[in-house]
């Protein structure tokens, strides 16, 4: 019989703040937009992150070397490939949707910061970040997420 091995969350600690926000911008606009106001300097990833053999997820990140900060901003909604459902005489075409956080399906993008420190100063800076995107014109809210409440936490491991 083969050993099984578990995971736990004991294992490791979770240093990172999850910021939702809504905005109406595709994902290298928005992107090109908060380097503009952070002061960051997103890049998207060489790969997209594979969720499914049909479905993938944008992922753009910025390592902040000066305030030793790594950030990661994503899409709740990843897109499938095209599948065409032949109904009668036309053919239907479909695109499957996937939530990276289902419990959040409203939310347009997350941003993920991951920042070692004291807990009040990992908030102050969470506080200044989103004020920071209050002032973005295209972003309609923005709003911390509580990851202890979330189910899917482990698509955030990536």
């Amino acid at each position: 019989m083969a050993a099984v091995h578990k995971l736990t969350s004991d294992l490791y600690e979770d240093y990172f703040a999850l910021i939702a926000m809504h905005s109406s911008l595709e994902d290298y606009g928005l992107a090109y937009t908060l380097n503009l106001y952070l002061k960051s300097n997103f890049k998207r990833r060489w790969k997209d992150l594979e969720i499914s053999d049909n479905v993938t997820v944008p992922i753009f990140e910025w390592k902040d070397d000066i305030n030793e900060r790594y950030w990661t901003f994503f899409t709740n909604k990843g897109r499938g490939m095209k599948t065409m459902i032949e109904t009668g005489l036309f053919k239907e075409d479909t695109f499957p949707e996937y939530h990276m956080i289902a419990e959040h399906r409203e939310v347009d993008y997350f941003l993920k910061i991951e920042q070692e420190g004291s807990e009040s100063h990992r908030q102050a800076e969470i506080e200044r970040t989103i004020s920071k995107l209050f002032a973005i014109p295209k972003i309609i809210t923005a709003y911390t997420v509580d990851i202890q409440k979330l189910k899917s936490r482990n698509n955030l491991i990536f």
